[in-house]
């Protein structure tokens, strides 16, 4: 299926439907009341985040989304049905955004949350409502209220606990399927991923946790180049970075240039990833020379967490994997602190 990330819909909720005039008409009460029913209310346009949707592609195919209008009352005073609610699925991690305010309606997050986007239109009264002690034979009744129509952008952000970044032909798509179940496409040639691809990582040492691949970031992606911007927003919902260094690439001149090159535009895009936890990991230490890029590297980076594996043979994957859960682990601890 392709991935869609982004999707212009309007959404318009139900009209109210429109009070009843109606008078008693019976044989033996010659002057009977007023008894026009309410009309009901009209649909509710309502938002839910689910699992049953990892895209937004459902979207692709249709702009407008209506729920349905209430229905007008009747005599006898009986009310009018309520309009049906119109309820759309999404992918947790959807913003909802006023597309010509541009105004954030919504952050869907957590499974099973549902938000009233557009609230369906109040039913009109009845004339049995105003009958009074001066008026006891009202003919007017109250229209229903119209409905909300609101244009919308909605944007996917990825929900995961570990986002893989770095150039392309790191070796992402590689790690992802050493690590877990996902099978991602993988080539030896730029862009191969085109879409961000997502697993479960099991371990025994704590819950399972989620990873995402990242497309490759290249020099002015902040800026739309290459796959760009369509793709950073997406490391904004991760917890950790795990930095993928391709040590077959390193240039002993400079040994530090795809990680800063990366790191660059992690920063220019939001100062807030570049204070997100990093762990840098030199992949594809099988290669011969590796060893000695790899030590240039090192010579380079100076202190902090480094690790080396080869995703290709499964070398060093046990170190990595229990790195992380160690970092997850001391995020959850800081994070429990913070809300006592």
């Amino acid at each position: 299926m392709k991935f869609i990330d982004e999707a212009r819909i309007t959404v318009q909720s139900g009209k109210g439907g429109a009070g009843c005039v109606s008078l008693r008409r019976e044989k033996y009460i010659p002057k009977g009341g007023p008894d026009g029913g309410d009309g009901g209310r009209g649909g509710d346009v309502i938002f839910k985040a689910t699992t049953k949707k990892r895209t937004l592609y459902h979207l692709q195919f249709q702009k407008l989304y209506k729920a349905k209008n209430g229905s007008g009352g009747q005599g006898n005073n009986r009310a009018g049905k309520g309009g049906e609610d119109l309820i759309i699925e999404l992918p947790p991690g959807t913003l909802v955004i006023d597309a010509d305010t541009g105004d954030l309606l919504k952050d869907l997050v957590d499974l099973d949350e549902v938000f009233v986007v557009a609230a369906g239109g109040r039913g009109g009264l009845g004339n049995a409502r105003f009958k009074s002690s001066t008026n006891r034979t009202p003919r007017f009744a109250q229209p229903g209220e119209p409905g909300q129509t609101l244009n919308l952008r909605l944007e996917l952000k990825l929900l995961a606990d570990v986002g893989i970044v770095g150039l392309p032909n790191a070796g992402k798509s590689t790690l992802i399927s050493a690590l877990s179940s996902a099978r991602p496409k993988i080539a030896d040639y730029p862009f191969t991923t085109l879409t961000p691809n997502l697993g479960v990582v099991r371990t025994h040492r704590r819950e399972p946790f989620i990873i995402a691949d990242i497309p490759g970031l290249i020099e002015g992606a902040h800026m739309g180049t290459g796959l760009g911007i369509r793709f950073l927003r997406h490391v904004e919902r991760t917890r950790i970075l795990l930095h993928l260094v391709d040590a077959a690439a390193i240039d002993p001149d400079h040994p530090l240039k795809d990680l800063e090159t990366v790191n660059r535009e992690l920063r220019q895009y939001s100062t807030a990833l570049a204070e997100k936890p990093q762990l840098v990991v030199l992949n594809k230490m099988d290669v011969d020379w590796a060893e000695d890029a790899a030590t240039f590297f090192k010579e380079a980076f100076g202190k902090g967490d480094l690790l080396q594996m080869s995703a290709a043979t499964g070398k060093g994957l046990d170190l990595l994997t229990a790195t992380l859960c160690n970092m997850l682990d001391q995020l959850d601890e800081t994070e429990s602190e913070e809300k006592d």
